[in-house]
């Protein structure tokens, strides 16, 4: 006990005149005269503060030569009492890492003297106590104010790995905790990063206060609605703000929106549409797709969307933490752009709120105008690289594609196959237009799934990346505006390749996965692609840019490689157009 400083003790009365401090070894007040060794135990060294309707002591504890942490309950309402009691009970039944640790006798209750207001006398009063492990370490809200630019996926993956075990071993008892936030979720230090004397994601996740933690009833739609209504804005979800019934949904509600908050580096309230409630999350940072949507589902405001048990939720974690380390080349291309686009996203934000201070500081009316214009001109340019990102990545994938295609075309015999298949399936197509052949569709084929991979390796304009789907489409689109090429004479070169255009670049754009408003992304980035394309047919782009392959020869590549690449970079213009401009103004006014 070298340590501990021999007069600090604290007298836990609140009625006490002089709480602070004691003489070491008094066994009472010498104040007030309230026993100050609880339980000839423990030891109340000095007050943390309050949380919640408790004052909050560290306590030495004689017996096992620990410092612990002591919940004295300052309420006197029934109400108060149940949820106390009901913490310590759901903490002692409990035994796990992530769960601060509660001994049998841990919950225990003291009578001491009170003074009254308006009487001289004094009178007994019970003061109701819990003492529990003390967990060393940082809150995740500290550690969010430490990363204005958000924490790196794999801290928050681990987090949230971590984070569901907790809640499956909660769930498992029939409890639901009911208030997680950042807050309430604490990195046990260990020693490693003690010595470095800062944070390690591989760190012990702990859950705290389990103030307004509950049983809860496996049969929801029988069960009545909690009597006590608790929530933390931003964090709980709409049925348990109303007071309704409330199962394991409303902790992976409250789980998602920390991690989301955590991964940004925003608070919940810079990233809700005010309107709507929705979470504008995903444009703000470049993540695992898979891990992003489950955070999308755990967050869903229906409580009949979100995973229906811990269980599934580590499922998925399971995936997501394999497929993370296998990153191809595109990828690992990509996330080396993104993390030194999210250091200088750092860096421009420090600077901004630099700025902002300052002028804040000498002219207030002046300063908010300057910030205003700085952040647009930031938000500007984030809207510029991320469009001009995946301008660069669908224009080579379309020209990889296209290549590949053709590839297929002079060196397989696939052509062949594919012309006597379109033959006996479109025989009406072959008497309109006898020169009709496979090669063309196999290009148009392999220049899809370029184009529809190059876009979804981007990952812009909050899209879903869903890899199998787009290819899919890609091929489809693409496949859908051949056959709109043959349907048109070939007297007609500018409105032919205007049609293709049209038909291919509006259903791919529906097939993306775009959060919302796919029908204006498809008529925006279609036609705007199409009117670019018809300005250059105009100025002499030419039209018969298939005809080679009526004789397959690689000094001809260029013009169709050319092409579909410009197709794929204009199309991605038009996509950041609509996504930046366009959509924000509709939602502006209304349209949701």
């Amino acid at each position: 006990m070298f340590h501990i400083n021999q007069n600090a003790i604290h007298c836990i009365n609140s009625d006490c005149p002089r709480p602070y401090p004691q003489p070491w070894g008094n066994k009472f007040c010498h104040s007030c005269g309230a026993p100050v060794h609880l339980l000839d135990r423990y030891v109340p060294l000095q007050r943390l503060g309050s949380g919640g309707f408790a004052q909050i002591y560290t306590v030495w504890d004689q017996k096992t030569q620990t410092e612990k942490v002591l919940k004295v309950l300052m309420e006197s309402s029934p109400k108060a009492l149940e949820l106390f009691a009901q913490e310590g009970t759901v903490l002692r039944s409990l035994r796990h890492p992530g769960v601060p640790r509660v001994d049998t006798d841990g919950y225990f209750s003291v009578e001491m003297l009170s003074a009254t207001t308006l009487q001289s006398h004094l009178k007994p009063h019970q003061f109701h106590c819990l003492v529990m492990e003390k967990i060393n370490g940082q809150t995740l809200e500290e550690i969010f104010q430490q990363y204005p630019q958000g924490c790196p996926q794999g801290w928050v993956l681990n987090w949230l790995v971590q984070a569901v075990e907790i809640l499956q071993e909660l769930h498992s008892c029939k409890i639901i905790h009911r208030d997680i936030k950042p807050s309430n979720l604490m990195l046990r230090t260990s020693q490693a990063s003690s010595k470095k004397g800062g944070t390690n994601r591989d760190d012990q996740l702990v859950l705290i206060d389990f103030g307004g933690a509950k049983q809860y009833s496996s049969n929801l739609f029988g069960a009545k609605p909690s009597s006590t209504r608790l929530y933390s804005s931003g964090y709980s979800p709409p049925e348990q703000i109303v007071g309704g019934i409330i199962g394991p949904g409303a902790d992976f509600y409250a789980l998602g929106r920390t991690m989301i908050e955590m991964l940004t580096g925003k608070s919940l309230c810079d990233l809700e549409n005010p309107a709507t409630g929705e979470l504008l999350w995903r444009n703000r940072v470049n993540i695992n797709s898979q891990l992003a949507d489950l955070l999308d589902d755990m967050t869903q405001e229906d409580v009949r969307s979100r995973p229906a048990n811990a269980a599934i939720v580590q499922k998925r974690l399971v995936k997501i933490s394999r497929v993370s380390p296998q990153q191809g080349v595109f990828s690992q291309i990509e996330q080396s752009f993104r993390q030194g686009f999210g250091q200088a996203k750092g860096i421009l934000v420090q600077v901004e709120d630099s700025v902002g201070r300052a002028l804040t500081t000498s002219a207030h009316a002046v300063g908010q105008t300057t910030l205003f214009i700085l952040q647009a001109i930031f938000n500007v340019f984030l809207a510029c690289l991320d469009t001009f990102w995946t301008m660069l990545l669908t224009g080579v994938g379309a020209s990889v594609g296209t290549i590949g295609g053709f590839v297929l075309v002079s060196q397989t015999t696939i052509d062949e196959q594919m012309t006597k298949f379109i033959s006996h399936q479109l025989s009406e197509l072959i008497l309109t237009n006898p020169a009709i052949s496979g090669s063309e569709l196999l290009l148009f084929a392999g220049a899809g799934l370029g184009t529809a991979w190059g876009l979804t390796l981007a990952g812009g304009f909050g899209q879903k990346r869903r890899f199998f789907v787009i290819s899919f489409m890609g091929i489809i689109s693409y496949g859908f505006g051949w056959l709109v090429l043959q349907f048109i004479t070939p007297e007609q070169g500018d409105e032919r390749l205007v049609g293709l255009i049209l038909a291919a670049v509006s259903l791919l754009t529906i097939g993306l996965g775009l959060r919302s408003h796919h029908i204006v992304y498809a008529i925006i980035s279609a036609f705007g692609t199409a009117v670019v394309f018809a300005v250059l047919l105009f100025l002499g782009f030419p039209t018969n840019i298939f005809d080679f392959l009526r004789s397959p020869n690689w000094n001809e590549l260029w013009l169709p490689v050319t092409f579909f690449g410009f197709v794929g970079v204009f199309l991605s213009f038009w996509l950041g157009v609509s996504h930046y401009l366009i959509v924000p103004g509709l939602r502006l006014l209304g349209w949701r």
